[in-house]
């Protein structure tokens, strides 16, 4: 058995599809387990790439001793992931440090784990995004995403209507979505930017019904949060609105032209800190800037690597 540590979110697990695929290759005889939140399991099946979910919250978990052959810590630095993987008494780990090469801080997180996993010797490629495109509840639809776990990371909500409206004057059937503790702002949203209540999905569709969604959707307009690696992973059309943590750390790769990351900050901060105030990154972007970036790249094909309008 392979046993992988990533017990973390949507975005996460998304930009470790390469790394994950990489062991896949490299030990095509072993099952690979991953170790991750319950939750995430149909989009952990979406990967292609893993066996078996095991249900892992966080570092505060203590996992069962099942020996693998190889464990891998996708999940940070160490110690503390270190120290979990070990309780499955593993015959050989791989990580950053202890033996392993050493961590960089100023380093995109999709290329973290594939520099990790070059240095034992394994050759992920760093582009290999994409996922399963399960059905669309919605196809064809613009997706307005105003939620995010941290508020430094949430562009106004009275902003997000704002494009709402403008995008739907121009003919795209707008969707509002977000998890059951955003409905709220969902509707919100959509309340002010004059849709019907039918078009906030927040709440109400699971993890793969989103990545459906997402797949075959025209269009995505979101912060810097998980669903926005959805858009990354199926090549659909996305603006996505940085701050306070930059593009180059965790945005889409920059030579997919239909993919637009705006950001106005000046140097990188935790984005996960307790607060319901956007970063300052995130004020500095204006309604009219993000609607004439969706209208320059929402004609483009939805092909992880294509790189041509339709």
């Amino acid at each position: 058995m392979i046993l992988v540590l990533r017990a973390l979110g949507v975005g996460d697990l998304a930009t470790a599809v390469p790394a994950l695929r990489a062991l896949r290759r490299a030990f095509p005889g072993e099952p690979l387990t991953l170790a991750a939140p319950r939750w995430l399991a149909p989009l952990a099946e979406l990967t292609g790439a893993v066996d078996a979910l095991l249900p892992c919250t966080g570092l505060d978990d203590e996992l069962p001793e099942l020996h693998p052959a190889v464990a891998v810590n996708l999940h940070g630095r160490g110690p503390q992931s270190h120290w979990l993987l070990e309780t499955a008494r593993p015959e050989w780990t791989l990580g950053f440090g202890s033996g392993g090469p050493h961590w960089r801080p100023d380093e995109h997180e999709v290329l973290r784990w594939c520099r990790m996993l070059q240095w034992y010797g394994l050759s992920p490629d760093p582009d290999d995004l994409s996922l399963t495109r399960p059905p669309s509840p919605r196809p064809g639809a613009t997706i307005v995403h105003p939620g995010s776990k941290s508020g430094l990371r949430r562009w106004p909500a009275d902003r997000f209507a704002a494009t709402a409206r403008a995008l739907t004057a121009l003919g795209h059937d707008v969707v509002v979505t977000g998890s059951s503790a955003e409905a709220a702002l969902a509707h919100r949203v959509a309340r002010e930017a004059g849709l019907s209540p039918a078009t906030v999905l927040a709440g109400r569709t699971g993890l793969r019904d989103l990545a459906g969604l997402v797949g075959h959707a025209r269009l995505l307009v979101s912060g810097d949060t998980g669903i926005a690696h959805l858009a990354t992973a199926y090549g659909t059309p996305s603006v996505v609105l940085f701050g306070p943590v930059p593009p180059r750390l965790w945005g889409p790769p920059p030579d997919r032209q239909q993919h637009v990351a705006i950001w106005r900050g000046r140097g990188s901060e935790p984005g996960d800190t307790p607060s319901e105030t956007p970063h300052p990154a995130l004020l500095a972007v204006e309604v009219g800037e993000v609607v004439a970036a969706a209208r320059r790249i929402a004609g483009w094909r939805r092909s992880p690597r294509s790189m041509a309008p339709s």
